[in-house]
């Protein structure tokens, strides 16, 4: 089967440093390149891949501020489309502006919605509603909308360094913004006298001036930026546990599943798809401050084992291309093109 692979272009495929879309996207296409399938990856040009790379963006735009962010999506969308007739399958993981091509093309067109980012986004998903779609947790669904499955994000296991016994200090690897809670880890730390390490990219710099550099003392709580995959990997394998606090409904959250596969347990509050990823063996589901302030003791108890396993489980890449299969078989069946 011949799947055109739609990426973002914020970042490079596999990502440097952040990037969660890019990173399900690469893990993807890898996974079903290896099962045989012939697979062509729009992305930026400096994205890497075992796929045929087809890029019309020669860098990530989040990188390169000389880059019209507007301009570049759509020559980028419209790059697959026109290739359309190439492929049997247009895979989507742009969020809701390709739908706008998809009825002007033969090709089915699959979308993986990634997160509702608003419910202004919601009239073009509804136009569209005849389209085939994936949900990346049960939690994560619009009722307007009918989707094939949903399948969990998956990470590459090798990637990851289980660690039997982790540090003493708290870590928050995430977007500095509200919706991430970084201010709520940095109380819980506060009150249970834990140190603090928050990791991620800075998406919202009056929060981050306002609620989250106040704090910082570069020993109690300390702020380290974006990491890399080395560096990440050995920041969460030596952690106590990771907070994922979040203040709205969480999507998906790739930061726990990576947490995990560490050894490392999560406490999580209980929104959205948090309790679909962690299970009572794996981390601690909490409802307010409090909870988690006493959380913190209480997650020792977790087997970091248990952890592992519970990724190993539930969201390998495997897993997700395996669901993904299924997928594009359904729509080839209904499509008349099995």
């Amino acid at each position: 089967m011949r799947i055109a692979m739609l990426a973002p272009i914020s970042w490079r495929v596999p990502p440097r440093n952040y990037g969660p879309w890019e990173t399900v996207v690469s893990n993807l296409a890898e996974g079903l390149e290896a099962k045989g399938y012939d697979v062509t990856l729009f992305a930026t040009g400096d994205s890497i891949t075992s796929a045929k790379l087809h890029w019309i963006c020669p860098r990530p735009y989040s990188q390169d501020s000389s880059l019209d962010p507007k301009v570049w999506e759509c020559l980028h969308i419209s790059e697959v489309f026109e290739h359309a007739d190439d492929f049997d399958l247009i895979h989507n993981h742009y969020d809701f502006l390709p739908l706008t091509y998809s009825r002007l093309v033969s090709t089915p067109v699959l979308t993986t919605i990634h997160g509702f980012s608003s419910p202004r986004i919601l009239p073009a998903y509804h136009k569209y509603r005849d389209g085939y779609y994936v949900s990346i947790s049960d939690a994560d669904r619009d009722p307007g909308l009918e989707y094939l499955a949903t399948v969990y994000n998956g990470i590459r296991l090798e990637q990851f360094t289980f660690q039997e016994k982790g540090g003493d200090y708290l870590l928050f690897l995430g977007r500095i913004h509200p919706d991430k809670g970084v201010h709520l880890a940095i109380e819980v730390a506060q009150r249970t006298g834990r140190r603090l390490v928050i990791a991620g990219i800075v998406q919202d710099e009056d929060y981050f001036d306002s609620l989250v550099r106040p704090h910082l003392d570069g020993r109690r709580i300390r702020f380290i930026g974006p990491v890399g995959p080395s560096k990440r990997d050995k920041l969460l394998g030596e952690a106590y546990a990771s907070l994922h606090l979040v203040t709205i409904p969480e999507r998906f959250g790739l930061t726990m599943v990576e947490s995990m596969a560490c050894g490392t347990p999560v406490i999580g509050m209980d929104l959205g798809s948090v309790r679909e990823i962690i299970d009572e063996e794996s981390g601690i589901l909490v409802h307010s401050l409090e909870e988690a302030v006493s959380a913190v003791e209480e997650v020792a108890r977790v087997d970091r084992q248990a952890c592992r396993r519970r990724v190993e489980e539930n969201f390998t890449a495997e897993r997700m291309v395996e669901e993904y299969m299924k997928v594009y078989h359904t729509i080839m069946e209904r499509e008349g093109r099995a």
